[in-house]
C-alpha cells in the first residue's frame, strides 16, 4: 500500500479534465490500495476552483459543476482520508513561509503533509508521496525531506 498526500492543485485534476488528469485518476483509482490523504481545507479548494471553471467564459455546466462538487464531497467522506488543521499545523505552516516561497493556504497543505509523513514514519510505514501541480510547493516540500511528484509531469 502506497500513501499520497494530495495538494488541491493536483487533486482538482480528479473533478476537472486537465493536464495531469491521467495520472491523477490513476493514483486516485479506488481499486488501488493506495491510501490518499488531505488536508480538510482542500475539500473547500478544489470546490472553489470547480465553480470557477463554472464561471469561466466556455467553462464547465451547471450540471457538471454541481455534479464534480457531489462527488468530491462523496469522496471526502468515503475514500480521503483528512486531517484537520490543528494549531501545531498553523504554527508549522507559519515557519514554513519564512523558508520558502509558499502561500498561505499551501504553507498549511505542506505542514499537514509533514505531520502525516511523521505519523507514518513513526508507527514504521513509508513515507508519503507528496502530490501538487504547483512548483514552488514541491520544492519546498522536498527540500523539507518529502518524496514528491507533478501530476503534469505525466500524459
Amino acid at each position: 500500500m502506497s500513501h499520497f498526500y494530495f495538494d488541491s492543485s493536483a487533486l482538482v485534476k480528479r473533478y476537472l479534465t486537465e493536464v495531469g488528469s491521467a495520472q491523477v485518476l490513476r493514483i486516485t483509482n479506488p481499486t488501488t490500495t493506495n491510501t490518499i490523504t488531505l488536508a480538510e481545507i482542500t475539500q473547500v479548494e478544489v470546490a472553489a476552483a470547480v465553480a470557477s471553471r463554472h464561471r469561466a467564459s466556455g467553462g464547465i455546466t451547471r450540471l457538471e459543476r454541481d455534479g464534480a462538487v457531489d462527488l468530491l464531497a462523496r469522496h471526502c467522506k468515503t475514500e480521503y482520508k483528512l486531517i484537520a488543521i490543528s494549531p501545531a499545523i498553523i504554527d508549522r505552516a507559519v515557519i514554513l513561509t519564512q523558508s520558502y516561497r509558499l502561500r498561505g493556504y499551501d504553507a498549511i497543505q505542506l505542514a499537514t503533509a509533514l505531520a502525516t509523513n511523521e505519523v507514518l514514519i513513526t508507527a514504521g510505514l513509508p513515507g508519503l508521496t507528496f502530490i501538487a501541480a504547483d512548483d514552488d510547493l514541491l520544492a519546498a516540500a522536498q527540500s523539507e525531506g518529502l518524496a514528491a511528484d507533478n501530476p503534469n509531469h505525466y500524459l
